[in-house]
């Protein structure tokens, strides 16, 4: 059962294990599912989170600062899943905004797989991760299985 939150606005920050957010993780392309059956409590892995749900229940954003495998620096967009409400744009600005009230002045960098993720045409291409492009976030390459590396600076204006 999964029950929305009845007060505050815009994203509300929830703890890794939180019921709610993770019945929308379940649903997250990334979702690694045990072939032993196990369901951890919680979902988000090691180091410094942010786990933030929309007042409705309908996205959910997580932040991660953690020892990246691929040597990437600054803080990661672990998930992002938006079922409903405003624009993911928007709700992707909002969420990076809190961002870097914690973690002032950190890169924020996201991968997305191209293969799980339909694309959006752009200017004619396929785009993956429009979202996160309609809020400024850049293509700065790929990963060794081929996952796009997008990323976001604060000192940078939306263009």
């Amino acid at each position: 059962m999964v029950q929305p939150f009845l007060i505050g606005d815009g994203w509300i920050e929830v703890r890794d294990g939180n019921d709610t957010a993770r019945a929308i993780f379940d649903r997250h392309y990334s979702r690694y599912v045990y072939a032993d059956g196990r369901k951890p409590l919680l979902f988000v892995g090691p180091g410094e989170k942010m786990v933030l749900l929309t007042k409705d229940a309908d996205a959910l954003c997580v932040w991660r600062k953690f020892k990246s495998m691929d040597n990437q620096q600054g803080v990661n967009c672990a998930i992002f899943r938006r079922e409903g409400g405003d624009l993911a744009s928007n709700l992707l600005a909002d969420a990076r905004t809190l961002a870097w009230q914690r973690w002032t002045g950190s890169r924020l960098f996201t991968y997305v797989d191209p293969l799980k993720v339909r694309p959006t045409m752009r200017a004619g291409r396929p785009t993956w991760g429009h979202c996160f492009y309609q809020d400024g976030w850049r293509f700065e390459g790929l990963t060794k299985k081929r996952l796009h590396i997008l990323a976001r600076y604060p000192d940078e204006a939306v263009q």
